[in-house]
């Protein structure tokens, strides 16, 4: 059982986030140091789309063969989604090995969950022989527990917006300015599309530690292709792609990150066909088995998306505006902490209806969070413009109701925190 040692390490002080380095070096040094003795490293920043370049990456690079390391977070519904050793996920036992050896070394000195558990994933990767390794920050990037790698291979800067402003500052370019603290001096680094603020920034810091950079839709860049499929062009040279397993159109940049990174790498052969293999839940997702796809006929479509802040809202929003074929609904629940305005702003205008929920969540016990309660949310809704918004008691409730008042055959997006994803997927996934 590894719920016993998980229940202990959240009561560890600091338990609210306190990004600093000091407590992780420390605590590495008395594990031996196991990020000196990674395979290469790719570090990727960013506020959206970590988890999605990453997916495409490992896809491409166990496609040629490659044995992959990566670390990402949160969890969904398991632990063991954040610790892949050399691509397989651990079974609780071992994790539950690896994570008390950790706790003991630490001997009770200050540490936080994330760093502990970052400690120990660097601990699995340098024991278990890989080809790569994937590092995902937790939340910035200069500070972050994952900012001890001294010399990556390459860093991924993702798309970078407003979100965790109490922590990274705020406005964008002090974001932006936390999160290109992973580029390292001469360390190749490659950018997603940002706002000029944002772009700025990370231009500064890689001409500062003369790090060369690669910038999408200037250097690299995926686009609509012949035949209805989609197009590489950069690093690697230019590539006929299939359509992404992960679907919208916001994907086509994670997917460009990704396949410029693996040319850059030049560790294997580039085949497009290995973004196949990627796959990364609660990213428009739909749902097809569990107790909420039951709810509703045959012809409806019930799809699962973690937009929890502005920036994944907008893009979320631009699928929804392709989804113009049938009437729209939505259920969503947000955490107390989040902005819901400026997450409900761009989606309203797409929906015929939402329902609000407010959620409990074995994860929530990790952070010092709470879900919003959905009253609180559905009046930020109706201030934002929102249309036939109701607070609804639970998910079954809310599902049920939009099928009441939408006309069929139609298509519902549960949407909002990834705690409440990983409550769906559980049952549903």
């Amino acid at each position: 059982m590894i719920e016993p040692i998980l229940d202990r390490l959240t009561r560890l002080h600091p338990r609210a986030v306190d990004l600093s380095l000091d407590r992780m070096v420390e605590l590495l040094a008395a594990l031996g140091d196991p990020q000196r003795h990674l395979p290469p490293v790719v570090h990727v920043a960013g506020t959206n789309g970590k988890g999605s370049t990453v997916a495409f990456l490992r896809a491409l690079a166990e496609a040629a063969g490659l044995t992959v390391h990566a670390y990402t977070s949160p969890h969904l519904v398991r632990f063991a989604e954040r610790i892949r050793i050399a691509g397989r996920l651990p079974d609780d036992p071992v994790l539950t090995a690896l994570l008390e050896e950790v706790e003991a070394v630490n001997d009770g000195r200050p540490i936080s969950f994330f760093e502990i558990t970052t400690a120990a994933a660097l601990l699995a990767f340098a024991r278990t022989p890989a080809d790569l390794c994937l590092l995902e920050t937790g939340m910035g990037g200069r500070l972050d527990a994952t900012n001890v790698v001294e010399a990556p291979a390459l860093t991924l800067l993702t798309p970078i917006g407003l979100d965790h402003q109490a922590f990274l500052g705020p406005d964008l370019a002090s974001i932006a300015a936390e999160k290109a603290g992973i580029l390292k001096h001469g360390v190749p680094a490659l950018t997603a599309v940002q706002a000029p603020a944002a772009l700025a920034v990370i231009e500064a810091r890689a001409a500062a530690v003369g790090a060369p950079l690669l910038v999408t839709g200037r250097d690299f860049q995926v686009g609509p292709g012949a035949g209805g499929g989609l197009r590489y062009e950069g690093p690697g040279g230019g590539l006929d792609l299939p359509q992404l397993p992960l679907p919208g159109r916001f994907q086509w940049g994670n997917a460009a990150l990704a396949l410029a990174a693996a040319a850059r790498l030049g560790a294997f052969p580039l085949d497009p066909a290995g973004l196949n293999g990627a796959v990364w839940p609660a990213r428009l997702q739909r749902l097809t088995r569990g107790p909420l796809p039951a709810l509703l006929p045959s012809d409806w479509e019930l799809w699962l998306d973690g937009a929890h802040n502005p920036h994944a809202a907008t893009a979320l929003a631009g699928q929804l505006a392709e989804w113009n074929d049938r009437p729209l609904g939505m259920v969503i629940g947000l955490l107390a902490a989040k902005e819901a305005g400026s997450v409900l702003a761009p989606l309203v205008p797409h929906l015929c209806a939402l329902r609000t929920v407010s959620f409990a969540s074995e994860q929530l016990h990790l952070t010092a969070a709470s879900a919003a309660p959905a009253e609180a949310v559905a009046a930020v809704a109706r201030q934002v413009g929102g249309r036939d918004v109701a607070a609804a008691a639970d998910l079954v409730s809310a599902v049920t109701d939009l099928r009441r008042v939408l006309s069929g055959p139609a298509r519902i997006v549960i949407a909002g925190s990834l705690y409440l994803a990983g409550t769906i997927l559980a049952d549903n996934g």
